[in-house]
């Protein structure tokens, strides 16, 4: 046994005292080195998706899209590629329930030969809102009031109601998708739209979707809330003991293309994360499948430290006019630099561990790898640092017509077509009892005038939508008031 920095230990059960009563010993080295790194052993959490389990495994290619794309991932049929997947939930703390209603983080790292490909979605296509300028105060209405610290349902439900372009968001989060049975029966999305480029330079457009091979299942209302205070750790229990047990979990990977004619004269934004590509109009194709087959060595080490960032692009994938995208391009990258410091990409989990590294990046808070010695530390230079190459090049694109510079509004760019879709087409009769049971018990817990506006909103995708929570709110309230003046009697 040695100390950090590699001394010897002779007594690691005692600490060094004037006699058997008497006061510690600063030069107690051995106990200073054990404190001194326990006092440090938590790194800041997570401010969104904090709560969370992963494991390693690979991606296969089984269907040729190199028509579309010239990233060396997809180069051929067979092919397998090493990767990370992390599942989380979005809203809650590191110790909060696995099972609460919540979206769940889906981010993916492909370890590459060209570097590292991160794809980090969630388990829904879609999300709550459409420019990134609202993202701090939409998540600050899902974290703890700043007088009681608890979650509060007028925070939530104000947000909502005042920004209807969440509603589609709110229906699939209510929806029995809102509480899925743990992680390997849930779908993952890129969610975003991104642009691939093929070898000819070529560019289309491109959602990516991952298909439970497992088959959906969904926890009902009920034993989400049971399992939150039996056990809330389900969702990685269940990870865990499935890939101990052989059973590895695998997902099919789809793309849905769009030319970038059919994206200029599209009767919808299709950049807007707020809705999907019809799939009749833009059919899935299949790209390969990826199994997870390794639990972390480490849990610290290689999934609590894990970064994703959606700036991890390789030569043919790239961004797209996306403003949710745009704005994800800056701060997952700036977050980590705050979380796990400037050099978090030498944390192993984060390295490109298939391609070769050469940069000019320097110094800074732990520094593990070198430094990369007596490489120049300057561009251009002539003395053999590494070079940029136009082979490399991001794909051109020119845009037409007078393009002005400003703010657009996008608070009304048709917040309830696809939500009436939703409701009417995709859920079950079933389904939507439940979607409106779930919303109605939440939003009975705000305040009235912000019942009503909710109610407005979600009859506007669609009226029985919208008559059925009012229902279900009255009865709740009627069964309340019932219960007050029961108590008030009997006192």
């Amino acid at each position: 046994m040695t100390t950090g920095g590699g001394c010897p230990v002779g007594d690691k059960l005692n600490i060094q005292t004037v006699g058997p009563r008497g006061p510690a010993l600063l030069q107690d080295v051995v106990f200073l080195d054990e404190m001194s790194h326990f006092d440090r052993e938590r790194i800041p959490e997570r401010v969104v998706h904090a709560k969370g389990t992963g494991a390693f495994g690979f991606f296969e290619v089984t269907h040729d899209i190199t028509r579309y794309t010239k990233a060396k991932i997809f180069e051929h049929v067979g092919k397998k590629t090493p990767m990370l997947l992390r599942f989380s939930t979005v809203g809650g703390e590191k110790g909060s329930a696995d099972t609460a209603r919540d979206p769940r983080g889906f981010a993916m790292k492909f370890y590459t030969e060209e570097g590292n490909w991160d794809l980090v979605g969630n388990n829904t296509p879609i999300f709550f809102i459409r420019d990134p300028m609202l993202f701090p105060s939409f998540i600050h209405t899902q974290k703890r009031n700043p007088v009681t610290n608890l979650k509060d349902h007028d925070m939530f439900w104000d947000f909502i109601t005042l920004r209807p372009e969440t509603t589609h968001q709110v229906s699939f989060l209510f929806s029995d998708r809102g509480t899925p049975d743990g992680v390997r029966h849930m779908n993952g999305y890129g969610s975003h739209t991104f642009k691939l480029v093929n070898k000819d330079g070529e560019a289309t457009y491109c959602k990516f979707h991952c298909k439970t091979d497992q088959g959906i299942k969904n926890l009902s209302a009920e034993t989400a809330e049971e399992l939150g205070g039996k056990d809330p750790d389900y969702a990685t229990r269940d990870l865990y003991n499935s890939i101990v047990n052989g059973k590895y979990p695998s997902w099919t990977m789809y793309i849905q293309v769009m030319t970038f004619d059919e994206a200029e004269k599209f009767r919808f934004n299709p950049f807007d994360l707020t809705k999907v590509w019809p799939h009749k109009e833009f059919p899935l194709i299949p790209v390969g499948r990826f199994t997870l087959n390794r639990n972390p060595k480490n849990y610290h080490a290689e999934i609590e430290q894990s970064a994703f960032a959606p700036s991890n692009f390789v030569p043919g994938i790239e961004a797209s006019p996306d403003k949710m995208l745009q704005g994800r391009l800056f701060s997952y990258h700036d977050t980590h630099i705050h979380r796990l410091g400037t050099n978090y990409l030498q944390i192993p989990v984060n390295c490109p561990q298939n391609a070769k590294g050469g940069n000019y990046q320097r110094d800074g808070f732990m520094t593990i790898n070198g430094n990369q010695e007596g490489a120049p530390n300057y561009y251009p230079n002539s003395f053999s640092g590494p070079a940029d190459s136009k082979s490399y090049m991001e794909h051109r694109q020119t845009f037409t017509g007078t393009a002005d510079v400003t703010r657009f509004n996008s608070a009304d760019e048709d917040n309830f077509t696809q939500v009436g879709i939703f409701y009417n087409k995709v859920l079950s009769e079933e389904e939507r009892d439940r979607l409106t049971s779930n919303i109605a018990g939440h939003l009975s817990k705000a305040q009235e005038f912000i019942q009503k506006r909710a109610v407005r909103n979600f009859s506007q995708a669609d009226p029985d939508y919208g008559r059925r929570i009012q229902e279900k709110l009255d009865k709740i309230k009627a069964a309340t008031s019932g219960q007050m003046a029961s108590t008030g009697a009997r006192l």
